[in-house]
């Protein structure tokens, strides 16, 4: 073997050869034998350097590696940007945010160390940032790492997530057709997956996940593959589909955390009760994010154990508490859990502040509907639909938009929207969908005479006999602050014998 070639393959054992950010083992002389095969610490360093998910024994191996060369070669940046990196890995992987703080440090301490020309450095802080839910910060950092290697492609998966949580569709978008010039592979159809589907391209998204599944080798990255493809079944409402995909997920991989949880939602809509409890109390033993205690603790209530309901919902308490302590922003799921079960008015405070933070789709339904929950529908309403428009398609989306419709009055709309929530996901949530069935039973089949009679009429208004052709909004401008009857649907439907003088932006509908 040439002493040059030597030299780099001991440097990429020993973790401080990565290029594009993935390990680079050269073949001996002749180039013609197969590389060396990769040991856990290796094949967790190409893992995180390709922005893939790896196994958590090759992550714990990888990190232990890197903190004893880092002890002997505190100088070595690259390292430093890889154990940070492996830190995100880590405690994405497990819900352990003690981790996030190291994994700063790590990553700051490899840019102090080389200011300039260190892209590995700045997308392990887009990462970490994008674990931690701080989408701007992920913005900041990935933008960085783009503009000093615009053609390392490893750069892009951490800006396209950061673009998506600010509900930036448009950068999203711009961001992934450069990934798609330069890189291929699982790693890209998996972020082309998650774009698509966030554009409400369901068929375009399944065809990119089922590829990424298919095409992912070490059992981590096809486990996460195999586990959003899961995921878009389940939001089409196909429990005992997204269940077959969630069991060859954990299959693939045992440790896969998030599949448990799925399990635990299509179980649930199957009326498996019982093992829906197990799947989730394994998830959160595992990996107790708040968004799983908040979805055991719905199910609880839904079957009645309110005592255990209670139990999970101070346990979401206490995991946000954590995950603050360790840089982890956690409102928005903080800001439902309240505006469904707590003080309505302090989670419209701490979702306000979230969404002019990150102004993305699903923090607009969730301060739509905190709005709609502490008494401003109208408000609200703007928001959930605002959601509606620009993000993808959710059956939850639509059923805070058909409530609220409903309390305003709106009841064409509401049913209309009501049913889209059920047809979409008639699963969607173990509390969500008797409410939304009981509503739609109150409303009733749509009454005769055409879009005339498809909304309340306005309460000065006297019922008619007739239904001439409604004039437009602008004849008959409505105050918004008029109070309205408080009556059933059933009881306005005999009232809707007018002509509505509503505004035309309310009455059109989605």
């Amino acid at each position: 073997m040439r002493p040059s070639v030597k030299r780099v393959l001991i440097g990429s054992v020993a973790g401080s050869v990565v290029l594009g950010g993935v390990l680079v083992l050269l073949p001996p002389d002749g180039g013609d034998a197969a590389p060396p095969a990769l040991g856990p610490a290796g094949r967790a360093m190409a893992a995180v350097g390709a922005g893939a998910p790896a196994a958590l024994p090759d992550l714990a191996a990888l990190i232990g590696e890197r903190e004893a060369h880092l002890r002997a070669h505190p100088r070595d940046e690259q390292s430093w940007a890889v154990l940070g990196s492996a830190y995100v890995a880590r405690g994405v992987r497990t819900a352990d945010f003690a981790n996030y703080p190291k994994a700063e440090s790590a990553l700051r301490t490899s840019l102090r160390t080389k200011p300039q020309g260190n892209p590995e450095a700045l997308t392990g802080l887009a990462a970490l940032a994008n674990a931690r839910h701080d989408f701007r910060a992920a913005r900041k950092w990935g933008e960085l790492a783009v503009r000093q290697a615009p053609k390392r492609w490893t750069a892009y998966p951490a800006l396209i997530d950061a673009y998506s949580g600010l509900g930036d569709a448009k950068a999203a978008g711009k961001a992934l057709e450069s990934l798609r010039k330069l890189g291929s592979g699982a790693a890209v159809l998996t972020r082309t997956g998650q774009v698509y589907r966030d554009r409400g391209w369901r068929e375009d998204a399944n065809a990119a996940l089922t590829d990424a599944a298919a095409l992912a080798e070490a059992p981590a990255e096809k486990a996460a593959g195999l586990y959003r493809v899961g995921e878009l079944a389940w939001e089409r409402g196909e429990p005992t589909e997204a269940l077959r995909y969630y069991d060859a997920a954990l299959a693939a991989d045992a440790d896969h955390h998030p599949s448990l949880a799925g399990r635990g939602r299509a179980l649930a809509a199957l009326g498996r009760s019982s093992d829906a409890l197990h799947a989730y109390r394994a998830a959160l033993t595992r990996q107790p994010l708040p968004e799983y205690a908040l979805e055991l603790g719905e199910l609880y209530e839904s079957l009645k154990l309110r005592p255990a309901a209670r139990a999970q919902y101070d346990l979401l308490r206490a995991r946000v508490r954590q995950g603050r302590a360790g840089g982890v922003n956690n409102e928005r799921v903080l800001g439902l859990f309240e505006a469904d079960h707590g003080d309505a008015d302090a989670a419209v405070k701490r979702l306000t502040a979230e969404y002019k933070r990150h102004g993305s789709p699903r923090t607009a339904d969730a301060l739509g509907w905190a709005l709609h929950r502490s008494g401003d529908g109208e408000a609200g309403l703007k928001l959930v639909t605002k959601a509606m428009d620009k993000g993808p398609r959710s059956a939850l989306f639509a059923f805070h938009r058909g409530e609220i419709e409903r309390e305003l009055g709106w009841y064409g709309a509401a049913r209309r929207h009501l049913g889209e929530a059920l047809r979409v996901n008639p699963y969607f949530s173990p509390l969500g969908v008797p409410v939304a069935k009981e509503a739609l039973e109150a409303l009733g089949e749509p009454p005769e005479g055409g879009p005339a009679q498809v909304y309340a009429p306005s309460p000065e208004t006297e019922p008619r006999q007739s239904f001439p052709r409604r004039q437009p909004a602008q004849a008959q401008p409505r105050t918004r602050t008029q109070p309205k009857p408080r009556t059933s649907p059933r009881q306005s439907s005999q009232r809707r014998g007018t002509t509505p003088s509503t505004p035309r932006s309310q009455s059109t509908a989605r």
